[in-house]
């Protein structure tokens, strides 16, 4: 293979270097947008990437140009070698970064710091307690604030991703935004988006458009300030006049941002997905455990890739549940 072959590009001529890799499907919560009323079958144990085939698997994709890679879940600090698995790939030359609930940040903190991993994104859906146990539901609402203000004593660079959805906890906008008036903090506030047993309908959706008009309600058009979008942006972002922190919006649903993706997911069973949406997986793990040829199969599901959201180019197709309750619950694929 030569070194003009070993990039991801796709037939639109996506670069991709962001690799995403789920590490468990277990969760120490039961969000509703994310893990179906009664859970969802596990994968077998066995069927499981271990930790040194998370590290061939980071190597590959390395040699592909990868540049950063997330760690996700499930919870990701369930992972019982998850401090052997940092390891590893924090000797590459790349970003790591984690998505995480942040119920176990205080037991993994110390590890973080010592391997130089400083930015988290922090899965937080409401600032009451009250709406925490409902729609998590479980317990765990000190734990998580306690630790989401340590992560910011500690100076992790850290994203709020707050899942918003009509009639649960969108009135609570304007209180994340204000948490960046004092905290260097981003808030990412994410449309509801469907997928296998979260009950998605297009009622309960917050759009980039009504968040706009709180913000601007609350704050004055004025101050609301536009910042300049990133090379390859998933959150349009903004912040208010004078606040240390800023917000962005994630739009998947109304304003997608796929033009300019550059994301890959691997599974925690080791499939590789090329878009969030996309129910067209590869089985890389079975391959290597074979000793096939894993990167010709990466370079063909990159390729491939569709243009928009894995072919639900418009609100009619992605409300089609035909189409969405194809895929992974979200609990299965990684944030």
């Amino acid at each position: 293979m030569t070194e003009q072959n070993k990039t991801l590009i796709d037939q639109f001529g996506r670069k991709h270097d962001y690799l995403r890799i789920s590490l468990i499907e277990k969760c120490n919560l039961r969000c509703t947008y994310c893990m179906p009323e009664h859970g969802i079958p596990l994968s077998p144990a066995k069927s499981l990437m271990t930790a040194e085939e998370i590290g061939k698997f980071a190597e590959i994709f390395v040699g592909f140009g990868v540049k950063k890679i997330r760690l996700t879940g499930g919870e990701p600090f369930l992972r019982k070698d998850f401090a052997d698995i940092a390891r590893l790939l924090a000797a590459f030359p790349v970003e790591i970064s984690i998505t995480t609930n942040g119920m176990l940040l205080d037991r993994n903190i110390v590890l973080l710091q010592d391997l130089g991993i400083k930015h988290l994104n922090f899965s937080l859906d409401t600032l009451k307690e009250s709406r925490f146990l409902e729609m998590t539901r479980r317990t765990g609402f000190q734990k998580t604030m306690e630790n989401f203000h340590l992560a910011i004593e500690e100076q992790f660079q850290l994203k709020i991703n707050c899942v918003l959805m009509k009639g649960e906890n969108d009135d609570e906008i304007i209180d994340f935004i204000r948490l960046t008036k004092d905290l260097p903090i981003s808030v990412r506030f994410i449309e509801f988006m469907p997928f296998d047993g979260n009950k998605w309908n297009k009622s309960k959706l917050v759009s980039e458009a009504e968040i706009l008009t709180q913000v601007e309600g609350e704050f004055g058009k004025a101050n609301l300030i536009s910042l300049p979008d990133e090379k390859n942006l998933t959150a349009r972002k903004f912040k208010i006049e004078g606040f240390q922190g800023e917000f962005g919006i994630i739009s998947s649903v109304t304003n997608p941002f796929c033009g300019t993706c550059n994301r890959i997911r691997l599974t925690a069973n080791g499939r590789i997905k090329n878009c969030l949406f996309s129910n067209r997986e590869t089985d890389l793990l079975k391959v290597m455990r074979a000793d096939g040829d894993v990167e010709e199969l990466i370079l063909d599901s990159i390729y491939h890739k569709k243009a928009v959201r894995a072919g639900m180019d418009n609100m009619e197709k992605l409300s089609d549940p035909e189409l969405h309750s194809q895929n992974r619950s979200m609990i299965a694929i990684g944030g």
